[in-house]
């Protein structure tokens, strides 16, 4: 059997006749009457007709028969059996298709439609002409290939063979839409905002830093879209949301990936309660826009999106499922008991973020229809309000006024009541700024453009964030996120 490099060497001969025979492998002009799904659209009708017609596509198959040969070409929409003959097409054209064609190859055909003996609807073929010479071969059984990580790096490859997978980014592609078409309709209004940042914020996470050297100062990648938006509902907005990337330094595995998509909102004059509602009637509209029905399958599992979803307190399911009090143990007993159950914490870690590793090992796995998860502890989320008594004057406990949405072991988003007292604000920024001193590196950074933002005034707000990614793998059974982000984070292969 050939290797590689000598089929490569092989098709550059070929390449090379294209040439001395005067033809373009690579010509500028194209002509094309249809596309390959409208061929079976109108078929009976263009057949009847004997009308000319003129396809492009990529070669998938070859099959000589002597003076008879078939093939099946593939564009964006379908594929369809093409038929070439020696009779029609002369012996020198004939000879030079099956000599100088390969699979792969992207071709230009004329011809009428007719059905074979076996029903199957072909081209004619009377006139062809190359489009693109493919100097590589495709993989004979990519179909088969089990290696997850080779799939993701050529993902081009992955996408000419899996029906399934291109399904999946179409499917994707159809949520980001409805996802806007539905908070269209709601009156927010989409932004844009800076990737580039001079102090990152608005998530726990570490970030990525380069350096602009025409104003000679160091920017980080953006880590989330909050701080910027808020600005936004300072400036006058009252609904604003963002759908973009976002970059954290961080590890990868089913549910992260350093590079990844984002939807946040903001929502003037709302608080977390009316935000679970909201977020009911978003996912639950993309669900039945994208699979009719809202029960699914993940993992063997169903989960039914049937409104309304439980409702949970995170003190009430830690100590649900690893039997912790987290009111009776202060940050040393509660890294201690972290310790015991197998967990790593970072250095520096608050109290808040130690519940939270535990929360994530022994607790989240276990939700499989979507729970919102309430009223994280203090020190979780430091832009989210804490809750206060009835009178709203009082604080209560040391709990947040914000919810976190599970669904299949996955967090779907976060949300909550946004801090809107520049004080308070100022005063949760120095706490983190002693945890990053500490070691803690996740922690958040003080921005001091945002708090005078927040000293002109900010209205009481509700925000919201979502991974795209997270929803689409879960709304299309895929085990990993790297399966619905086209081109994933990945090791260099050696």
């Amino acid at each position: 059997m050939a290797t590689i490099d000598e089929l490569k060497k092989i098709r550059i001969k070929k390449l090379a006749t294209f040439k001395s025979a005067g033809i373009d492998p690579y010509p500028l002009k194209i002509k094309r009457t249809h596309s390959i799904a409208e061929l079976f659209s109108n078929f009976n009708k263009l057949k009847k007709s004997e009308k000319q017609i003129t396809a492009v596509g990529r070669i998938m198959s070859i099959r000589e028969h002597g003076a008879l040969s078939f093939s099946h070409i593939e564009d964006g929409s379908g594929k369809i059996q093409t038929f070439f003959s020696r009779n029609k097409l002369g012996k020198n054209a004939y000879n030079f298709f099956l000599e100088n064609f390969d699979i792969g190859d992207f071709i230009q055909i004329s011809g009428i439609l007719f059905k074979t003996k076996r029903k199957e609807k072909t081209i004619e073929v009377s006139k062809y002409h190359i489009l693109s010479k493919s100097l590589l071969a495709l993989p004979e059984k990519w179909h088969g290939l089990q290696d997850v990580e080779e799939r993701s790096r050529k993902r081009y490859l992955d996408l000419i063979f899996n029906k399934e997978v291109k399904e999946k980014f179409e499917t994707r592609s159809k949520i980001i839409k409805e996802i806007r078409n539905f908070l269209d309709k709601n009156e927010f209004l989409e932004v844009e905002t800076p990737i580039l940042q001079s102090i990152y914020g608005g998530a726990k996470a570490k970030p990525f830093k380069t350096h602009l050297n025409a104003l000679d100062m160091d920017l980080y990648l953006k880590i989330a879209h909050e701080l910027y938006l808020k600005r936004l509902l300072v400036g006058g907005f009252e609904k604003v949301y963002e759908i973009g990337r976002i970059f954290r330094n961080e590890g990868v595995d089913r549910s992260h990936n350093p590079e990844f998509t984002m939807l946040e909102f903001y929502w003037a004059y709302a608080d977390y309660k009316n935000l679970m509602k909201f977020t009911e009637k978003l996912i639950i509209n993309l669900i039945k826009k994208t699979n009719k029905k809202l029960e699914i399958e993940y993992k063997e599992k169903k989960i039914n999106f049937k409104a309304p979803w439980e409702r949970i307190e995170f003190s009430q399911l830690l100590r649900k499922y690893t039997k912790i009090d987290l009111e009776d143990l202060n940050t040393e007993a509660l890294a201690k008991k972290a310790k015991e159950l197998g967990i790593k914490i970072e250095k520096g870690a608050s109290k808040a973020e130690i519940a939270d590793e535990i929360y994530k090992k022994y607790c989240r796995p276990k939700i499989v229809n979507p729970t919102f998860v309430i009223h994280h502890p203090m020190g979780t989320f430091p832009l989210a309000k804490q809750l206060k008594d009835k009178n709203h004057l009082d604080f209560i406990q040391a709990k947040l006024a914000d919810f976190q949405l599970i669904a299949g072991g996955f967090e779907l988003c976060s949300a909550f009541s946004e801090l809107n007292d520049p004080i308070e604000q100022r005063k949760r920024f120095e706490e983190q700024e002693k945890l990053y001193k500490k070691g803690f590196k996740e922690a958040q950074r003080t921005d001091k453009d945002f708090l005078e933002a927040l000293e002109h005034g900010m209205p009481p707000a509700a925000g919201f964030g979502m991974g795209i990614d997270r929803l689409v793998a879960l709304l299309t059974n895929s085990h990993s996120i790297k399966e619905v982000i086209l081109f994933p984070t990945m090791r260099p292969k050696k």
